[in-house]
């Protein structure tokens, strides 16, 4: 029985204790390690396991970490995770105060830079790269991204200047072909041909000034030390060329790169998905999305739906196949994205731009300037908003109400259910003169019955769900249902009011009015950031008007939240059924007693 290597190598100076000759068995000690735990605890598995021997490689001939060493994304920095010391806390990642699924600084001194949004890589290690000549530091400064990654502008903008400078900079092309999708674009089709030995151009990546070698096989460990071994003796910026599969070692995460980018549960040893219980559920709200902008676009020839690079999270893949001529993933490029909506806009063309609500950060000048100061009528679908669970602090949707609330000309709208969601899809493609913004959260609704025939709204109009007559609950989006389900627990349910107020700009003004007359407090409800958001215009509203009612305003505190399951993070957050009932009961406690 062949003797376990892993189990010796808690750090990278152990790692590099070993002979080379040993380094392919650690390599498949290592895939089996991050299956079996990401089997049973779930995560991102076929990137990971497509740079086993590229993680090796880096730690056993750079000195990290005084050698600073970037993953673009992070998708696949679980070797690096185990091989850096947290082999043994492994089996934590993505939970409740476990590590986080992504390299994050405070977490450890080989984390070099946090990351979770992609193509930031080359600019950060760039800048460390400055940082180290300016402080006459002989250090290695490596920057690994990946083929869908560095089609982005940020990465481009990164080799742009780096390729001015002397910097101590060694850029590494993970090139698999897919990012969670495969990979689209012109330069996806130049990589394929500079693999191919077809391409005839000049080496686009030499032409930036940069020390280019490659392709290489970046499952070839002899290969790879060596080139690393003479990319460090080679002076200024440098660029590695490393053809990888993703899923590499597991059957089913090789033939199936976009449903084993992060799988859920399975088999370990035979690689087969853990199988579902057969239950009538809710739609996901991105399937909400996915088949009612096909069903409009049908009958509508002016709808185009767009997505920076994930047509099947976002669900537009349904378009995609059904009408391909117009729907359109350009890449992870948000900025683009929007202006390119924008552009399609004023020709007349109703544009749907589907992007995850924490990755249009990426593009806020773009929503600003292309598209809100010019009164464009853009229409935002925003996927992902609010707590997405264990994707953490990087990828919680939560900010976008308050981002987007203090922007002239922009409506915001949330349904609280997929039935909203498809009426205000129906709604916005009629004719608007204004760009809109529709956020929806990750994962299934609670309706069953959602495919119904589709209701004109009023812009700016909200709801009243239920009559009361001593609190009033403002909602907006699908955490209706938990304050609906946090109602039915109260005593004095029938004292209490709940309204859901749909728009978070305009603000029902009539509604309002009438709520304040009314009711003796108000409450606030919303998953996304207090400060600037929903409940901020109501106090603003309330302050306007005069009204001298108590406003409690409930959201996502002023600090960015870790990762956890979606039920832990809303306890946490006091935004489940016994935190609002709880808030409820103070709140009639007040009132009983001013």
């Amino acid at each position: 029985m062949q003797k376990s290597l892993l189990e010796h190598i808690n750090l990278p100076k152990d790692l590099r204790q070993l002979q080379a000759e040993y380094l392919p068995q650690l390599a498949k000690e290592l895939r089996e390690f991050i299956i079996n735990i990401v089997a049973t605890k779930e995560g991102h598995l076929g990137a990971s396991l497509g740079v086993v021997e590229l993680t090796i490689a880096l730690h056993y001939v750079f000195n990290t970490p005084d050698d600073l060493l970037i993953w673009d994304v992070g998708h696949q920095a679980y070797g690096h995770k185990i091989l850096t010391g947290r082999k043994d806390i492994f089996e934590t990642n993505r939970q409740l105060n476990g590590i986080s699924g992504f390299p994050k600084r405070s977490e450890s001194e080989y984390d070099a830079f946090g990351v979770g949004h992609s193509s930031t890589s080359i600019s950060a290690a760039l800048g460390m790269a400055i940082a180290s000549q300016l402080k006459s530091e002989n250090k290695h400064h490596i920057a690994v991204i990946g083929d869908a990654s560095i089609a982005s502008g940020m990465a481009f903008e990164g080799l742009n200047h780096g390729g001015v400078t002397d910097a101590n900079l060694l850029v590494i092309l993970n090139d698999n072909a897919i990012g969670i999708d495969p990979s689209v674009g012109a330069l996806k089709q130049y990589l394929t041909n500079v693999k191919k030995g077809t391409e005839k151009q000049d080496n686009i990546f030499e032409a930036l000034n940069f020390d280019y070698s490659g392709p290489i096989d970046g499952h070839n460990l002899p290969l790879l030390l060596s080139e690393l071994e003479r990319l460090k003796t080679v002076k200024g910026p440098k660029f590695l060329h490393v053809i990888t599969t993703k899923g590499k070692g597991l059957k089913q995460a090789e033939e199936n790169q976009v449903k084993y980018h992060a799988p859920g549960k399975f088999n370990a040893k035979t690689g087969e998905l853990n199988a579902k219980p057969k239950e009538e559920l809710a739609p996901k709200y991105q399937d909400v999305f996915g088949e009612t902008i096909v069903e409009l676009a049908l009958k509508n020839d002016k709808i185009i739906g767009i997505t920076p690079a994930m047509p099947t999270g976002s669900s537009l893949k349904y378009m995609m196949k059904e009408i391909p001529d117009r729907a359109f993933d350009v890449g992870i490029a948000e900025q683009h994205a929007v202006t390119l909506a924008a552009g399609m806009a004023t020709q007349g063309l109703i544009p749907f731009c589907n992007i995850y609500s924490t990755f249009l950060q990426r593009a806020y000048d773009q929503v600003i300037h292309d598209v809100a100061l010019q009164n464009l009528p853009v229409i935002f679908c925003l996927d992902r908003a609010g707590l997405v669970g264990e994707d953490g602090a990087t990828h919680h949707g939560v900010f976008d109400l308050a981002y987007l609330n203090c922007i002239p000309n922009l409506v915001i709208f949330a349904p609280k259910d997929a039935i909203a969601l498809r009426n205000i899809m129906y709604t916005a493609q009629l004719g608007i003169n204004f760009p809109i913004a529709i956020r929806y959260p990750r994962g299934r609704g609670h309706v069953l019955d959602w495919k119904q025939p589709f209701e004109t709204l009023k812009i700016g109009k909200g709801k009243c769900l239920k009559e009361g007559n001593k609190i009033a609950i403002l909602s907006i989006g699908t955490i209706a249902k938990t304050i609906e389900d946090a109602i039915l627990t109260l005593k004095q349910k029938d004292a209490i009011g709940h309204y859901d107020m749909q728009f978070v700009k305009p603000l029902d003004d009539g509604l309002l009015h009438n709520i304040f007359e009314k009711y003796d407090a108000i409450i606030t409800i919303e998953d996304g950031a207090i400060v600037g958001g929903f409940g901020s215009s109501i106090l603003t509203f309330a302050n306007t008007n005069n009204y001298k009612q108590r406003v409690v305003t409930l959201g996502i505190k002023d600090e960015f939240i870790e990762h956890g399951n979606i039920d832990q993070l809303r306890q946490l957050q006091k935004l489940d059924i016994l935190s609002i009932k709880k808030e409820i009961e103070n709140l009639f406690f007040f009132v009983k007693s001013s």
